[in-house]
């Protein structure tokens, strides 16, 4: 005897009424293709007569049903015109059982251009776009169709219009063309092009056409293959302070300190070899210059920056041939501030040492000497000098005379001939005075002090009408010149020389008798910061302060080739990520303020991944996007997208987003093929796990067979 089946739920009806006729047209859609659509994936029955909805159904299926109407409705309050994309969409995402509701992820508008409004579709989506606001560091992990790097595109284009940024860069490794790519025909776009073409094609989704090569141009969007990423280079033999001094450049390990922009020591986080590579020469105007590759990045500002108050970050490839503006120079470079250098202990104190570079007798034959008109000088000379008085020779002339100089019949050295000794000075005259190394690799208040010595006796203030006060200082030593403009910049400042030659220029004139120049002359002209002061002699410090000393300023002058040299590229942990190289340019390795995207990532193997990763600089953003499932590496390379999520698993701020076949935004099929491989991978995963279980048991009977025979 057959029972009979146990009764199902109670069906139950629940009307929605929607009180705009044009609100239910849009509802039903086109032939009612979108109430037909609801109707499939339902189990309630819907009927419509009027504007009243009627569902009837069990409970649970007319609560779903219901929500799905709701859902749509706000979707048509919200200005949407439904699809049945969107239809198919809010129902897989209530069925999911999440937290967020269709309305809101499907009218979350990222971008607006010409009418077209990109914004997420799924909810898988919308976790990822949610997760790139919320994170320095995204992995958009999914198979292809899924809008990874689209919707990555769009919140860069969206940072960028915000001034949340000032840079977008866009890469993706070459490896089809295994990054040989000087091996294919044609220029350099010509061969990268086809690469990068989906990056360029989502950029014209997002941007004015006409405004793309311009920003290209600017280096406000920058795109490039993955291994041109690294060559922000400089040779091993440039130099970067460090604060001992400056040092090799390929001498530089990880935990080395070098010097910022801001003056102080910070450490090199990273270090990365870039093999040979074309170098440039790059001079400013005040002849300082460095070498580095054509990717290098150089923080400038044009007047139209200086007029906005901004700054912004070029390649030196981006700025050959546009270093002139007509008559002025384009681009002005970020000038160090006082570098703080290690303290050492010096034999003379540095006031003093200035002043005797400037006016001393220091051929050591005899006791040494000081001449000069200023009676301030000579009492700060004997305040700077302990036992030690002026005796005065002539009206200009004094000698430097040891108060303990014959103690007990016995004569006692003169300490600063002892001091002069050892600094190597005793016996230079005019023409070969230096600063002693010790007082150049010294703190700031050193430094300062033989500055402010050797320009309160051979330097002065130049006044023009209308204009600031410059700073002259002249010397007959051309290594003193050398030493005064490395002091110079130490300091923050600027400084230029020009040559002025004995022969054939007017004579001077002393006690109204003429006198002829026996060498060659220098004039350095100085810029200091507003902080740091020239001079200490009275008269002319307040010269100096009534006009003001301006702002030191360096701008690029020229960039020329220099060959091909071994390379290498360091990243620092500065905040602006720059650091100081040959005659104090401030220049820089790491990307700041920029939202970086690099896709197809599952091509990259672990050490570039590592490479790109320890690129982000301060004020920036990475979004990684790729499919595990499509490497085209060669075989036997191991993915970096595979092993980067064990690697970064738990470290703060980075975050792995996985989308799935849900999440496919192209032909329904797409998805439904992504499933289908996924289910053949998982099968012949299991047959392969199941042959191997099955070998080792063969093999034990195998063996005990053998043992029986």
């Amino acid at each position: 005897m057959t029972g009979t089946p146990p009764p199902g739920p109670p069906r139950v009806q629940t009307r929605i009424t929607v009180p705009d006729s044009k609100i239910m047209v849009n509802l039903l859609g086109a032939g009612d293709e979108i109430l037909r659509l609801v109707e499939r994936s339902v189990n309630s029955d819907v009927h419509v007569r009027g504007n009243e909805i009627t569902i009837t159904g069990a409970p649970a299926d007319n609560a779903l049903a219901e929500r799905i109407f709701s859902e749509l409705l706000e979707l048509i309050e919200k200005g949407e015109t439904l699809t049945t994309d969107a239809v198919r969409r809010t129902v897989g995402m209530l069925e999911q059982g999440g937290t967020e509701r269709p309305a809101e992820v499907l009218t979350l508008n990222i971008l607006s251009r010409r009418g077209r409004t990109i914004r997420p579709k799924t909810l898988g989506q919308k976790r990822y776009v949610d997760a790139i606001d919320a994170h320095t560091i995204v992995f958009g992990i999914g198979p292809a169709g899924t809008g990874k790097t689209y919707l990555a595109m769009a919140k860069a284009v969206q940072a960028l219009q915000a001034k949340q940024i000032n840079r977008i860069i866009l890469t993706r490794p070459a490896v089809e063309a295994g990054e040989r790519l000087g091996f294919l025909p044609g220029t350099l776009n010509e061969k990268i092009d086809p690469y990068l073409r989906p990056l360029y094609d989502a950029l014209h989704d997002m941007l004015d056409p006409e405004t793309i090569p311009k920003l290209m141009a600017a280096g406000t969007i920058e795109v490039a293959p993955l291994a041109y990423m690294r060559g922000r280079a400089q040779p091993y033999d440039a130099r970067v302070l460090t604060p001992q001094g400056f040092k090799r450049f390929g001498s530089l390990r990880i935990g080395d300190l070098v010097i910022g922009s801001n003056g102080r020591p910070t450490p090199v986080i990273g270090i990365y070899p870039q093999g040979p590579k074309q170098v440039y020469r790059v001079t400013t105007g005040d002849g300082a210059s460095t070498l580095c590759c054509g990717e290098h990045l150089w923080t400038v500002a044009t007047a139209e920056d200086k007029r906005r108050g901004c700054r912004r970050t070029l390649e030196t490839q981006e700025m050959i041939g546009q270093e002139w503006r007509g008559h002025t120079r384009r681009y002005e470079l970020p000038v160090v501030a006082p570098v703080q250098m290690e303290p050492q202990d010096v034999p003379l104190d540095p006031y003093a040492l200035g002043l005797l570079l400037g006016d001393g007798a220091i051929s050591c034959q005899t006791t040494p000497g000081f001449s000069t008109a200023d009676p301030e000088l000579a009492r700060a000379m004997e305040d700077a000098l302990a036992d030690i008085e002026l005796v005065r020779k002539s009206e200009y002339d004094y000698v430097l005379r040891h108060v303990n100089g014959q103690r007990g019949g016995v004569i006692v050295a003169n300490p600063v001939t002892v001091a002069l000794r050892e600094l190597g000075l005793a016996g230079t005259r005019s023409g070969t005075k230096f600063v002693p190394e010790v007082y150049q690799r010294n703190s700031l208040d050193v430094r300062l002090a033989v500055l402010q010595g050797l320009l309160d006796s051979d330097g002065g203030p130049v006044v023009q009408a209308g204009r600031t006060c410059r700073v002259q200082y002249a010397t007959t030593s051309a290594q003193l010149r050398d030493d005064v403009i490395y002091l110079v910049q130490s300091l923050g400042g600027v400084a230029t020389w020009r040559g002025r030659a004995a022969e054939g220029r007017p004579p001077g004139r002393a006690k109204g008798r003429p006198v002829t120049y026996r060498s060659d002359a220098y004039v350095v002209e100085i810029r200091l910061p507003e902080e740091i002061p020239p001079f200490r002699l009275a008269r002319k410090r307040q010269r100096y302060e009534e006009y003001g000393g301006g702002r030191p300023m360096r701008f690029i002058d020229s960039i020329i080739p220099a060959g091909v040299q071994e390379t290498m590229c360091i990243q620092v942990a500065a905040e602006d990520s720059l650091y100081v190289t040959d005659h104090f340019l401030v220049t820089h390795n790491t990307l700041n303020d920029a939202f970086i995207i690099l896709d197809e990532a599952q091509n990259t193997t672990p050490e570039q991944m590592k490479m790109f990763l320890t690129r982000l600089g301060f004020g920036s953003k990475i979004v990684v996007t790729g499919d595990v499932t499509q490497v085209d590496l060669p075989g036997g390379t191991t993915s970096g997208l595979r092993v980067v999520r064990e690697i970064l698993a738990g470290v703060e701020d980075v975050h792995f987003a996985q989308l799935s076949s849900a999440d496919v935004v192209r032909h329904r099929l797409v998805g439904e093929i992504v499933d289908a491989y996924a289910r053949w991978d998982a099968e012949r995963e299991n047959q392969q796990a199941q042959a191997v279980h099955a070998v080792p048991g063969r093999n034990a009977q195998g063996n005990r067979a053998g043992r029986r025979r």
